[in-house]
């Protein structure tokens, strides 16, 4: 199998706007926590912090979703190099190893929306009968 340096580059768009997407998660979950916090503080409810312990976890899942795709785009970059320093092999298995990096990020993506899918539907579930 030949690798053309090329091809590595193509991951850069792809994983640029999926770690944007998973940023703005993080961002909309914390302001979320935020307000939780201050009305569990005033309430002191148990379905509150059920709430807030539900969105500390997709938090958690949400920065592993960052990290894998981090590490993909740096093992692309590092795989780019090798096929420039005409290391080719080195650089499949970089590239490959970027790929399955990038599945991971977006396997325990689709985990944290079927948390967030889980959740809402319990929002509803006396508003909306299944």
């Amino acid at each position: 199998m030949t690798l053309t340096i090329e091809t590595p580059a193509l991951l850069f768009s792809a994983t640029s706007l999926i770690l944007l997407a998973y940023t703005n998660r993080f961002l909309t979950i914390a302001s979320i926590i935020r307000g939780l916090k201050k009305n569990y503080e005033e309430k002191q409810s148990a379905s509150i912090l059920l709430e807030i312990k539900n969105l500390n976890l997709r938090l958690t899942l949400i920065r592993y979703m960052q990290m894998f795709g981090v590490l993909s785009l740096f093992l692309s970059v590092f795989a780019m190099l090798l096929l420039f320093l005409q290391y080719p092999i080195f650089g499949i298995y970089l590239f490959g190893l970027s790929l399955l990096c990038l599945l991971i990020s977006l396997g325990i993506s689709f985990w944290e929306i079927s948390i967030s899918v889980t959740a809402l539907r319990l929002h509803l579930k006396g508003l909306i009968n299944d």
